[in-house]
């Protein structure tokens, strides 16, 4: 994506340069162009930068160079940016939650166990096909972060069918408790490298969708993980009740 700038504070060639090297220091930035007569900066960027990290590039509030927004809306870029940057995992979300409300809506009242479990169900065949897609890939990217699979790298392997068999036995109702706690505990340890990562903020592809997408590690991530525990556990609490 690329933006233009308003830019004030360059008064010569000089003045220029240093502008141009100061934003080119920001990850993401793949072009930077300047005008001291336009008092503009055309930058280009793999994802989007806000406008408070670009003044803190070009050394703070207190700097002679001042940039603002000049032919784009602050908000509406970061929110445009981040739909489009996990667009896959909106789409899929979207679409498991339709057709598992849909299932419901054929019933008298809403089960919200039943839907849970169709949920999951959905959750995991369709996750566990991304991964399958390029299973190598795959185990590649989640030995980066995830704790067992750093350990050990055939774990990578292991999880994506651990998933298409969480997927099946949800769909089918096959051993439900069983079932249950073996996503709490598959979903606990995966959230603990998901967590680190996040929280050390180290710049790294989430594998969640396997190598099909290249979805940056992030809070979304956590929410998935976090969200499939939580369900998990309620069905476990209310099968022992």
């Amino acid at each position: 994506m690329t933006h233009t700038y308003k830019i004030t504070g360059m008064t010569c060639s000089s003045c220029e340069a240093k502008v141009k090297n100061a934003l080119f220091t920001l990850p993401d930035v793949s072009n930077v162009e300047v005008s001291k007569d336009a008092n503009t900066g055309t930058i280009t960027m793999d994802k989007h930068i806000s406008l408070h990290n670009l003044q803190i590039a070009l050394g703070g509030k207190q700097s002679k160079y001042q940039i603002s927004t000049l032919e784009h809306n602050e908000v509406a870029e970061q929110a445009k940016s981040w739909i489009g940057t996990y667009k896959p995992i909106v789409l899929i979300f979207g679409f498991i939650t339709g057709i598992t409300l849909l299932v419901q809506s054929s019933n008298s009242t809403f089960n919200w166990m039943q839907w849970m479990n169709h949920f999951m169900a959905g959750f995991f065949l369709v996750f566990s096909f991304f991964k399958l897609l390029n299973l190598s890939g795959f185990a590649e990217s989640y030995a980066m972060y995830d704790i067992v699979a750093k350990k050990w790298s055939g774990y990578g392997y292991v999880y994506a069918f651990i998933e298409l068999t969480l997927g099946i036995s949800f769909l089918v109702g096959l051993y439900p408790m069983v079932t249950n706690v073996v996503t709490f505990g598959v979903m606990s340890i995966s959230i603990v490298g998901v967590l680190q990562s996040v929280l050390n903020k180290k710049k790294i592809q989430c594998a969640c969708l396997g190598a099909v997408f290249n979805l940056p590690m992030s809070t979304v991530t956590i929410i998935e993980d976090a969200l499939m525990i939580v369900m998990s556990g309620t069905m476990i609490l209310n099968m022992i009740r």
